[in-house]
């Protein structure tokens, strides 16, 4: 693993990012810390990964956010379901109350 620092063109501190392309899934690079990735990568942190890696990880990245995004759904829909269950208690008790 590359451990020495690297200094971007305008002599300031680098930072480490990481890439979440599907060319380079998850790999770390050097960037600009005053202005970050958009200054441009200044060197790689990892080396290169095998191409097997580059296949199979944006596919398990994929089914990752898939599953999240399933998962924030059923959260989402539990919440709603809590709050027309109290709604419908209270609106139960309301008229029961009235009635007697």
């Amino acid at each position: 693993m590359n451990m020495e620092v690297r200094f971007p063109n305008c002599g300031g501190p680098s930072i480490i990012q990481t890439s979440w392309t599907s060319i380079n899934p998850a790999r770390r690079f050097y960037c600009c810390a005053k202005r970050g990735i958009n200054y441009g990568i200044i060197d790689w942190y990892d080396p290169p990964m095998c191409p097997r890696s580059v296949q199979v990880i944006p596919g398990l990245l994929r089914s990752m956010n898939e599953l999240q995004g399933a998962a924030q759904q059923r959260t989402d829909q539990a919440k709603k379901m809590k709050k027309m269950l109290s709604l419908s208690w209270l609106f139960f008790i309301v008229v029961f109350a009235f009635m007697y």
